[in-house]
């Protein structure tokens, strides 16, 4: 299984993923820290299980790690047979960001958009919106989480207007989202980082209160052009558990120009898609 899943890691892109190819890249196809990201697993982990140390594989791991892979029907059920474990959903597709999505990111310039999943793990985003709370492109791929960068990232948090409000909701519904997952690693590993890392969260989450997904008006402080009023939407690329595309829509003239303005001064910078 350690060969396997390093060969199927050597032959994917960063570009096939929405990763930036980068200019130091030595690795054929994907790092294993790559890997561990997009299947929101522990580096470390991950290293283990390609070096075929003796640790213990859940049924949910590899169903991340088959998507993350990109693995077809046949490598999947390849994948489960080397582990003598039973695919809890042998039909299931492996969704990636495709071209077109990423094609579709850059049409909807200059309204900031992205590609969401319900663990709020960003997968990928314009150009607008990799400036528009904070910059995503400086950021490592394991910390872009709009529930860690709400509670963590300073820039992040001094960009949204009534931030206690928006915190509180935005863990409502991350609970609302977690309990059909509550026996998946990457999600509890998600909540005891914000738990270890954020009073705060820990303040709110103590609350246990529970919060459907929905857009709303959204005031937002870019630190590059200003007061911005936006419409928050997710558009459900498949379930409601699943991927979804969020969308903000200037809701007034000035908006606009400044969303236009903040598209000028990011389009030097390619995009993570």
């Amino acid at each position: 299984m350690a060969e396997f899943l390093r060969s199927r890691r050597e032959r994917i892109t960063p570009e096939q993923v929405g990763l930036p190819h980068g200019r130091r890249r030595r690795t054929p196809g994907l790092r294993r820290e790559e890997v561990a990201h997009l299947s929101a697993v522990g580096v470390t982990w991950y290293t283990w299980l390609e070096q075929a140390r003796e640790i213990q594989v859940s049924a949910q791991v590899l169903d991340a790690l088959a998507r993350a892979l990109l693995m077809d029907p046949s490598e999947r059920a390849h994948l489960f047979a080397l582990a003598g474990t039973g695919d809890p959903n042998p039909n299931a597709p492996c969704p990636t960001v495709t071209p077109a999505m990423r094609a579709m990111l850059d049409q909807l310039e200059p309204m900031p958009a992205c590609i969401q999943n319900s663990r709020y793990d960003i997968l990928a985003y314009n150009r607008t919106y990799a400036k528009l709370l904070c910059d995503l492109d400086a950021l490592p791929p394991g910390d872009r989480n709009c529930m860690w960068l709400a509670f963590t990232n300073d820039d992040w948090r001094a960009a949204v207007a009534d931030r206690p409000e928006v915190n509180r909701m935005m863990a409502a519904k991350f609970r609302a989202s977690m309990a059909e997952h509550l026996a998946e690693p990457a999600w509890k590993t998600l909540l005891m980082r914000l738990e270890n890392g954020s009073p705060e969260f820990r303040e709110i989450w103590a609350r246990h209160e529970v919060v459907g997904q929905g857009g709303r008006d959204k005031f937002i402080r870019n630190a590059l052009v200003g007061l911005l009023h936006l419409e928050h939407t997710n558009l459900w690329l498949g379930p409601s558990s699943g991927p979804r595309l969020v969308t903000y829509v200037p809701l007034d003239d000035d908006t606009r120009v400044r969303l236009e303005r903040l598209q000028e001064l990011s389009a030097r910078v390619p995009a993570h898609a």
